[in-house]
């Protein structure tokens, strides 16, 4: 973390961040009091200029009083930075690693967690159509912002990503062209509708819900850096109570398993790509809600 930035911040400023967050908490429902206090300070320098006040202070009591000014602000709480087959040797390895073992499932679940607005779940629902498992898989598309998972279901893309996207697919082992999944206009990529045909996309906080059972694959990358570290082993939980006995976590590049109090739970599968394998070994004290 960003030591330096957090020293920018007075006193007063984090006493005023601790307040902000337990209002947002009390009167939205949303939880990220657990979040990582570099980012969040980051987060909320820019949240200030772009509502032109002074302080923490102004800007907490401009939310209980303005729903509208807090759902504006939720686009500075919650990073949507995402793209098709991010890191597509992690989308290959799954291909060619993950996919062998889900085969022998009669039905299967995957849960993406932190979905953004919606890359990784097309990622994955067109590598499990190539691989022949999407008629027996639903994925659980879930994310904290509303307006990020509208954005996932509608599956619609400027069409200047598309060619990052495209390159993106053929590493990761892509066995037809990416093309064939969607249909551009006005400047657009509108991805195939029947893509979605398998999903669910709902709301979900890591920091305060509960999981999913049995599922078979869980893909949260790039979520886990922005939480603290009692909000990751949470999550780590989480994940880990959902996963059926040898089920796979994978995680983002930047992210690991090693220090988490859940550790011994989990088996590296593929190091170097960051999946995970769930073992037979009892989780420690999973997650209680904040």
């Amino acid at each position: 973390m960003d030591a330096a930035l957090i020293e920018t911040f007075e006193p007063h400023e984090e006493i005023e961040l601790d307040l902000l967050l337990e209002a947002v908490w009390r009167q939205y429902h949303y939880d990220f009091r657990g979040y990582s206090r570099a980012s969040l300070h980051r987060r909320m320098a820019r949240a200030l200029g772009r509502f032109g006040l002074a302080s923490l202070s102004e800007l907490q009591h401009r939310l209980l009083r303005e729903p509208a000014a807090f759902a504006e602000l939720m686009g500075f709480l919650t990073i949507q930075v995402s793209e098709m087959f991010r890191d597509p040797a992690y989308f290959l390895a799954l291909r060619q690693k993950v996919v062998p073992h889900l085969r022998t499932y009669p039905s299967l679940k995957v849960w993406i967690a932190g979905c953004a607005n919606g890359e990784e779940f097309y990622s994955l629902a067109i590598l499990f159509r190539e691989e022949g498992l999407e008629d027996r898989t639903i994925f659980y598309c879930t994310d904290i912002s509303p307006a990020a998972l509208t954005k996932a279901e509608a599956g619609i893309y400027d069409l200047q990503r598309i060619p990052q996207f495209t390159e993106n697919h053929r590493l990761a082992g892509g066995k037809a062209s990416l093309s064939d999944y969607y249909t551009a206009a006005y400047g657009a990529a509108v991805f195939d509708k029947t893509l979605r045909r398998r999903a669910v996309f709902a709301e979900h906080n890591l920091a305060s819900d509960e999981v999913f059972s049995e599922v078979h694959l869980v893909s949260s990358r790039n979520v886990l850096i922005y939480f603290d570290r009692d909000l990751q082993d949470r999550a780590l939980g989480l994940f880990g109570e959902s996963l059926v006995r040898s089920g796979f976590l994978g995680l983002g590049s930047k992210e690991t398993l090693r220090f988490s109090r859940h550790s011994d739970a989990f088996a590296d599968f593929d190091e170097r790509e960051k999946i995970y394998r769930r073992n037979t070994a009892p989780l420690r004290g999973i997650a209680d809600a904040a």
